[in-house]
């Protein structure tokens, strides 16, 4: 533990001291529940006979002086030739599992090279001080990233021997130069694929065939086994590290395409921590009439309280982490404790930082510089500083918002008490359905298996623009077929119907002269860069697929602390200028949402009510933006923009009911739209409780009478073309997501509706209409119709109908307002939840929560 104090703070508090102390910074008690995860004892090893003496030393400095047992036994798997994984909890050293045998192999044969995966920059920065910092004669490792220098990439192709690289350069650069690689591709012996937890969803998918292609290109190299496992193979050993997970040996296979051995005892010492649950405390009504009062009341912000603990925890001399969902949140969190620390102790503001995506390199490797060194008390951060980056001698980890899964709070949490000490984790729940209910119910989070990863290979949204890059970068024959798996041959067939491949006697060749454009991470195009127009100074960059949102003319951006505003963005030439100002005000961008069905999978019929999942088409464009004071949420104006919409074909869940059936159980016409619309917010913020996913991952629609139903509907869709898994998990385990959603919204306390049940933090509809006593009721009917079913799904012919009078016919798309807030929550994410506006005149009310991709980073409510 490195002790770093500030001269000002004295001593440092112990964890559960620190706790009681944050907790009296209110009347009322924030904390719902409070767990004690006990500290552990390891399970020390002696090294592996195979282990070189050098490499034993070399660790003996760094002060390992033994391998836990979990270490020693995946790195003799993966000596022995043997795709493992390991899978083991948060600074469990899963490193040292994959630089045994890797490094081992590198010093017994001169000639054999190592290919490092990581999903973020930061760690393979990580990674490489650790490798580089062993001091092994000839290993020569090297960063090969979007920000190695161009003079540096040729020394690295010819001389590294262990490569720290990222899927996307991986996709990008090396597999479509693989003629400048062959040497290292030939002689390859492992590929380290670390937190391999985080490649689910569209992305993962996307980067199973990524490792497919890196597979053919060695076994077309005549990738040669060295003399250190001679015999074992031709192929490079897959080592894979990921966190705690549901069945990690089947997703690593999934990724992979081979059998996977895991590892996941976790044999590592640990100290105890002490974790907490924080509700924010509800704010004083607007009013004092108490007709009006329910609606008016809303918790305090979660960024703002966020801030408020990371400038105590600073002040108390405790190393704080705080991680925030999005970008702005980040910068937000980051200036708010500056400031309150600057007011109690001048200067002492200085020790906080914000970090995230979009810095220049230069930036972030000198805040993880300063964080290491102690020279940083606190730092807000996005989930950049989630994977393993070594962050030694953190005392505390504050958790702005639900972080999407199990496994990401454990990770995050994980980050404190890296040293073995006692260590302080806080989950500060926001004004929302999903982290309300999960701070009332813990035994839904302590004690509960971690989820499993989803990824599907075999969505041909992606299979088939991963075997157009593999046709470009060699001919497909009928043996590459197999490798890219189910669906590939259609897939394939599919490409020479629309002429981007030729069949030929020896294979499928690629037709253009261009490369395929393939995005793997779906943030919508090349990254916008943000330049100040005054002096040219490049400030940052921003995904496409955020930059409608977050740099839309006249949007306040915001950078380590200083407040941008967009004179002009230039979409064709990825730029957007912007000038330093200081407005009291904050940006927050809408869009509109229309839902059209393209076909139905399968549904279940169920009387009056019929469930569905199948194919639809979301266009969404951003069409204007509000301005909103700080101090107060009050809204300035609202202002046009004029935008390109945007286009998704997805996979969708919905559920139909009768009009009948809810006058039957007392739903007025009147009160239908506004049922559905709570029935959906509700239905998406509990649906990860399902699937490994998160708000932001998926969207949604309600209307009392869709033209492709002809019934009231509400739907609820993945944010990702083609879908993403997180719809048919949905439709899979729709009684007990129903179920749970139903739960939720009766047992919070409220009357009428409120951001911990039925309000959404991204409605673009303004939160209206919103009828929770009717949405309880809207639930009850569907479950109730789902309970008397027996029969399972039956399949339906696309753009056919469907039971229950409510089928889908092959036309029809109807506007909404859209609910739209990704990733990123607004500069006090307080106002971004209750989000004034109507829907469109002259159509039935139609609402909507639209899907942001867990990559963007724009508010759009």
């Amino acid at each position: 533990m490195q002790n770093v104090t500030d001269d000002s703070s004295g001593p440092r508090r112990a964890p559960v001291e620190l706790l009681r102390h944050l907790r009296l910074r209110h009347p009322t008690d924030p904390v719902t529940h409070v767990e004690r995860v006990p500290a552990r004892v390891g399970e020390p090893v002696g090294w592996p006979d195979w282990a070189p003496e050098d490499l034993r030393a070399a660790f003996a400095r760094r002060g390992v002086t033994a391998p836990w047992r979990h270490q020693a036994e995946a790195a003799e798997l993966a000596y022995a030739g043997r795709h493992v994984v390991v899978a083991t909890g948060t600074a469990s050293g899963k490193s040292l599992a994959y630089q045994l045998p890797a490094l081992s192999t590198l010093l017994a044969d001169p000639r054999a090279t190592v290919l490092y995966l990581a999903p973020t920059k930061a760690l393979a920065a990580d990674q490489l001080r650790a490798v580089a910092g062993l001091e092994l004669d000839g290993i020569r490792p090297a960063t090969y990233d979007g920000d190695t220098p161009r003079a540096e990439r040729e020394w690295i192709r010819r001389h590294s021997r262990f490569v720290l690289t990222n899927p996307d350069m991986l996709h990008h650069g090396i597999l479509p130069g693989h003629a400048h690689w062959s040497g290292f591709l030939r002689r390859l012996a492992y590929v380290v694929v670390d937190e391999c937890h985080t490649y689910r969803g569209v992305f993962g998918s996307h980067v199973a065939h990524v490792l497919r292609r890196l597979r053919r290109q060695c076994a077309r190299f005549g990738r040669t086994p060295g003399p250190a496992v001679a015999g074992s193979r031709s192929n490079p050993t897959f080592l894979l590290a990921s966190a705690t997970s549901g069945d990690p040996a089947t997703a690593a296979g999934r990724l992979t395409g081979l059998p996977v051995t895991a590892v996941t005892k976790d044999t590592s010492p640990r100290g105890g921590v002490t974790f907490a649950l924080w509700e924010p405390p509800l704010l004083p009504p607007h009013s004092t009439d108490p007709a009006v009062a329910d609606l008016a009341t809303v918790r305090r912000s979660a960024l703002r309280e966020t801030a408020d603990l990371l400038a105590d925890s600073v002040i108390e001399g405790v190393r704080t982490l705080a991680f925030v969902r999005s970008r702005r949140g980040a910068e937000v969190v980051a200036a708010n404790a500056r400031r309150a620390l600057d007011e109690a102790v001048p200067g002492l503001g200085d020790r906080v930082a914000a970090y995230r995506a979009g810095y220049l390199r230069e930036e972030r490797r000198e805040l993880e510089r300063a964080l290491l060194r102690g020279e940083l008390l606190g730092l807000a951060s996005t989930n950049a500083l989630e994977l393993g980056v070594d962050l030694v001698g953190l005392d505390a980890v504050l958790i702005c918002g639900w972080p999407g899964t199990r496994a990401s709070l454990w990770q995050q949490a994980g980050r404190a008490g890296r040293s073995g000490d006692e260590a302080l984790a806080v989950l500060v729940a926001r004004d929302d359905p999903l982290d309300t209910y999960l701070v009332h119910h813990p035994e839904a989070l302590f004690g509960r298996p971690v989820e499993a990863t989803v990824l599907d290979p075999a969505n041909p949204y992606v299979l088939a623009p991963q075997l157009a890059c593999a046709a470009h970068e060699a001919p497909l024959t009928p043996a590459d077929l197999e490798l890219f798996g189910d669906g590939a041959k259609e897939a394939v067939d599919s490409l020479v119907e629309t002429g981007a491949l030729r069949q030929r006697p020896t294979g499928w060749y690629w037709r253009h002269r261009e490369r395929p454009e393939v995005d793997l991470r779906g943030e919508g195009g090349a990254p916008v860069c943000v330049v100040e127009e005054s002096t040219g100074r490049l400030l940052g960059t921003v995904d496409g697929g955020s930059a409608h949102f977050l740099l839309h003319t006249g949007a306040v951006y915001l950078h380590q602390g200083v407040s941008y505003l967009v004179d002009s963005l230039d979409l064709a030439d990825g730029c957007a200028l912007v000038h330093a100002e200081e407005p009291d005000w904050s940006t927050h961008a809408r869009d509109v949402t229309s839902l059209s069905v393209v076909a139905v999978r399968s549904y279940v019929d169920a009387g009056p009510v019929g469930l569905f999942l199948g194919e639809v088409d979301v266009t969404s464009q951003v069409v204007s933006y509000q301005r909103r004071r700080i101090a107060t949420g009050e809204v300035i104006d609202t202002r046009p923009l004029d935008l390109p919409a945007r286009e998704l074909r997805t996979v969708a869940v919905w559920f139909t009911l009768s009009p009948g059936s809810l006058a039957a159980a007392g739903v007025a016409a009147a009160d239908v739209p506004g049922a559905l619309h709570a029935a959906e917010h509700a239905a998406i913020g509990l649906l990860p409780l399902m699937a490994t996913c998160d708000r932001w991952d998926i969207g949604g629609l309600s209307t009392a009478l869709h033209p492709d139903t002809e019934a009231p509907t509400v739907f609820v869709y993945d944010g990702h073309p083609g879908g993403a898994g997180f719809a048919e998990r949905a439709y899979a385990t729709a009684a007990a997501w129903l179920r749970a959603t139903r739960d939720a919204i009766a047992e919070c306390g409220c009357e009428t509706g409120c951001p911990s049940c039925v309000q959404s933090p991204k409605c673009g509809n303004g939160n209206n209409p919103l009828a929770k006593p009717e949405a309880v009721t809207v639930l009850d009917v569907v479950l109730a119709n789902l309970a008397t079913t027996t029969a399972g799904p039956a399949s339906a012919v696309p753009g056919g109908s469907g039971p229950g009078g409510s089928g889908p016919g092959p036309g029809g798309s109807g506007a909404c307002a859209a609910d739209g807030l990704p990733d990123d929550s607004g500069a006090d994410d307080r106002p971004d939840e209750v989000d004034p506006g109507a829907g469109p005149a002259g159509v039935l009310p139609r609402q909507g929560e639209r899907a942001g991709r867990a990559s963007t980073t724009g508010a759009s409510d």
